[in-house]
């Protein structure tokens, strides 16, 4: 899609660009440096556009971000929704806990979570950004909880087995992929933690 920049007051005539692939570029700056870390000048540079461009396209440095992780989540996260429409529970928690892996170690994009490099982040300007992760974060876990209240209503969880105390626990083996995953951690060392985890995944 071809955005057209601001006019130049300088040239007169607006200079286009290729929204997507900026888009793009921005979201690998922030998975790279983090929200605080990302500068304008290199956001600006890596995108192929001028800040007066940014600002007209995509509103300031916040909202880009919030644009960007639109994207990270539509493109790098779609296996969630394939996850949640999984016909055991158990299948759910490998199709996210496989999928986290693939992502996170993919030669082509920076390793760990762009959410989680985010919410650690812990400056007064990423404040708001903190709070849009968390909700993000707030929905995914509701519809993972709601998803394991349905399992357990069908008899597949033993009793005892409560669903957001399970989806809580699950979500908290994905956050430490994707943290050691971000720290180095080899791709067969997290599949190994995948095989653990699902070796002890409560079913009847």
């Amino acid at each position: 899609m071809k955005v057209p920049a601001p006019y130049s007051a300088t040239k007169g005539r607006p200079r286009e660009f290729d929204c997507e692939r900026a888009l793009a570029q921005a979201l690998r700056v922030f998975w790279l440096r983090g929200y605080e870390g990302a500068s304008m000048t290199e956001l600006t540079s890596e995108m192929g556009i001028t800040k007066p461009s940014l600002y007209a396209a995509f509103g300031n440095k916040e909202s880009l971000f919030k644009k960007a992780l639109d994207l990270y989540e539509r493109d790098k996260m779609a296996y969630v929704a394939d996850a949640l429409a999984a016909p055991t529970c158990r299948q759910v928690a490998e199709i996210l806990l496989r999928g986290a892996v693939d992502m996170t170690t993919s030669t082509c994009d920076p390793r760990g979570c762009l959410g989680v490099i985010s919410s650690v982040a812990c400056g007064a300007e990423a404040e708001s950004i903190r709070e849009e992760v968390k909700r993000r974060r707030s929905s995914s876990t509701q519809a993972l909880i709601d998803r394991f209240a349905r399992a357990k209503r069908e008899g597949e969880l033993p009793d005892g087995v409560e669903p957001d105390a399970l989806a809580r626990y699950l979500l908290a083996i994905l956050q430490g992929l994707a943290l050691q995953a971000g720290n180095g951690a080899a791709r067969d060392e997290l599949a190994q933690l995948v095989d653990t985890t699902l070796s002890m995944w409560p079913c009847r």
